[in-house]
């Protein structure tokens, strides 16, 4: 089964970057196959990755509620709804996106998110990694659409507001009964040495501290790709470096 590292974070912490770059760096490393799932409503993985969604899981449930009929007659749903999130993967250079898509409105979703449940766990299971952007409210972890998580990686800024965030996901995450391997957190965006007081009582591990790069922000701004990223960028070499400690967590 393959391991499962989920992101979260506040809006503006960077929190996408950096589960993007996660991405390439598995893939440059040929540390073996992964899923990028964007979980987060605001869903823009696939972009910084160089991939365009043509449908997500949000679009696939709106369609399946609004029109059970729209399933085969000499197909069962558990089936259909396999086939259609199989058809909404995007496929890059080694490594393939799935977005989850926005919150669901109304109606029902118990049947089909429980089959969105039993997809994703048939999912984990074909990839080496599974890397997932969610939201600060873990909506999707919450529903256990995403399945399990081995690994959560919380990120933050170096302000109280980010930090009291962090917070909340990591108290969240005990609350939801969400059992880890191990909690880190990220500190990102951070200009100066970090004042470790402000972290303690987090419950999380501090992974690493990055500081704002402006060829990220650069691509960021023009709509690029990260994998237009230098290969010696300090970022992505020092969040590779970090990454060791994740890949290897038992």
């Amino acid at each position: 089964m393959g391991q499962v590292i989920a992101l979260a974070g506040k809006g503006g912490t960077g929190k996408t970057t950096l589960a993007a770059l996660f991405v390439r760096i598995i893939k440059e490393k040929k540390l073996g196959s992964v899923l990028a799932v964007d979980a987060d409503p605001n869903s823009n993985l696939a972009e910084v990755l160089g991939l365009e969604i043509k449908e997500s899981i949000s679009s696939i449930l709106d369609d399946l509620a609004s029109h059970p009929q729209s399933v085969p007659v000499n197909m069962g749903k558990d089936a259909f709804i396999e086939y259609r999130v199989q058809t909404a993967i995007a496929e890059g250079d080694n490594f393939d996106v799935l977005t989850m898509g926005r919150p669901e409105g109304p109606g029902c979703y118990c049947y089909v998110n429980n089959a969105l449940r039993n997809v994703m766990g048939k999912l984990v299971k074909d990839y080496d990694f599974v890397v997932i952007d969610n939201e600060a409210g873990l909506e999707h972890l919450s529903r256990r659409t995403t399945g399990q998580t081995d690994i959560l990686v919380v990120v933050s800024d170096a302000t109280v507001v980010g930090l009291k965030a962090a917070k909340r996901i990591a108290v969240l995450t005990r609350e939801l009964g969400l059992k880890t391997k191990k909690d880190f957190l990220i500190v990102n965006r951070c200009e100066k040495a970090i004042d470790k007081e402000k972290i303690r009582g987090l419950s999380l591990e501090l992974l690493g501290v990055l500081s704002t790069d402006p060829e990220i922000e650069g691509l960021s701004l023009d709509g690029h790709s990260l994998f237009k990223l230098n290969n010696n960028n300090v970022t992505l070499t020092a969040l590779g470096k970090l990454g060791d400690r994740i890949w290897h967590c038992n």
